[in-house]
């Protein structure tokens, strides 16, 4: 029995397979944040005049939320941050479903610019829309959903303190590789409020070694 029939998620066997993956790897909380995501990246679609399959291509939309998390599962836990784990993560299992590279790319940049405050924004829908939805999840601004849409959601996919479960799982990873979250990205940011740590100085940042010596005497 599919739990999601009631609510409107692509059916394409690329669609149902990839939920599966990524179910089978993340934590509930995050996978049902991922799966919300496309809900509301399509509803702040609609209020922006965009139609699936008309003004985006739906099965990348969907593809680029639910996998726009996976570099905080144990399989996308590389050394890099992880918004470009999970990028690389998510274009090597399209690849190996025998996605063609140019939608792969698509998928790739929504992936790793979802965390990018107004950039993925000023891009194509597929990719603009990974981060309107992503962050319409943490934090609900703009256009209210209409009237039961939330409880109608989250019947199905249940919040289980989704933004808690986030920020434990980024500043988890960040603690045990540092370089994960270099300083002024939102996991360096996180682990900043965690440790209690300061950022260097742009002038302290210029002087570490290798240097060209412009703060010498």
């Amino acid at each position: 029995m599919n739990p999601f029939h009631d609510l409107p998620f692509p059916s394409t066997e690329l669609a149902l397979d990839t939920a599966r993956y990524v179910r089978h790897r993340a934590d509930p909380a995050i996978f049902n944040h991922s799966m919300r995501t496309y809900l509301y990246a399509r509803f702040l679609g609609e209020q922006r005049g965009l139609r699936p399959d008309r003004d985006y291509d739906d099965e990348l939309l969907f593809l680029g939320c639910v996998l726009h998390d996976v570099g905080l599962t144990d399989d996308g836990d590389g050394d890099q941050r992880f918004e470009l784990d999970g990028a690389d993560l998510a274009a090597r299992h399209l690849t190996a479903h025998g996605v063609p590279p140019d939608r792969v790319e698509i998928v790739w940049d929504a992936i790793a610019l979802h965390l990018c405050g107004d950039i993925p924004l000023r891009k194509r829908p597929e990719i603009a829309l990974v981060s309107a939805g992503s962050g319409y999840d943490l934090q609900p601004e703009g256009p209210p959903l209409p009237a039961g849409d939330a409880d109608r959601i989250h019947a199905v996919l249940p919040r289980l303190h989704a933004t808690v479960v986030l920020h434990d799982a980024i500043v988890g990873q960040a603690l045990a590789k540092p370089h994960k979250a270099p300083p002024f990205s939102v996991p360096g940011e996180l682990v900043r409020q965690h440790t209690g740590a300061t950022w260097p100085s742009w002038e302290q940042l210029m002087r570490m070694e290798p240097s060209w010596g412009d703060y010498r005497d």
